[in-house]
């Protein structure tokens, strides 16, 4: 899939390479922790950024402990565009224009973190 514009709409649902459900974006540049898992079992995702999470589409997400994390380049097909607004293309503008500087952060999550990169 190409696109100059890497992140797609929250909502947009999609169908990842060699997958057989379909999944809704529901956020952007995630930082998975605790238990990941892929095709082959477990796996170690620590210091590890993704485009997207999302959760099965149409079931929603059933479980907050259950997100789908994955990147731009493993979709294969948009099978339904989410909804784009001018606030939608500004968060998008600043992810693009941010996107290697959010790949090579090393974030450690802290709540009283107050600045943000985008």
């Amino acid at each position: 899939m190409e696109d100059n514009n890497k992140f797609l709409p929250i909502g947009t649902v999609v169908l990842l390479k060699g997958g057989k459900k379909e999944l809704m974006i529901m956020s952007y540049c995630v930082f998975p922790t605790g238990e990941a898992y892929d095709k082959n079992g477990k796996t170690n995702v620590e210091g590890m950024m993704f485009d997207y999470g999302g959760c099965l589409y149409p079931e929603g997400m059933i479980k907050s402990d259950q997100l789908f994390v994955f990147n731009h380049d493993q979709i294969d097909r948009v099978c339904f565009k989410g909804y784009v607004t001018e606030s939608y293309s500004e968060i998008s503008d600043k992810l693009n224009n941010n996107y290697d500087k959010l790949k090579k952060t090393s974030i450690k999550f802290n709540t009283t973190q107050e600045e943000t990169i985008i």
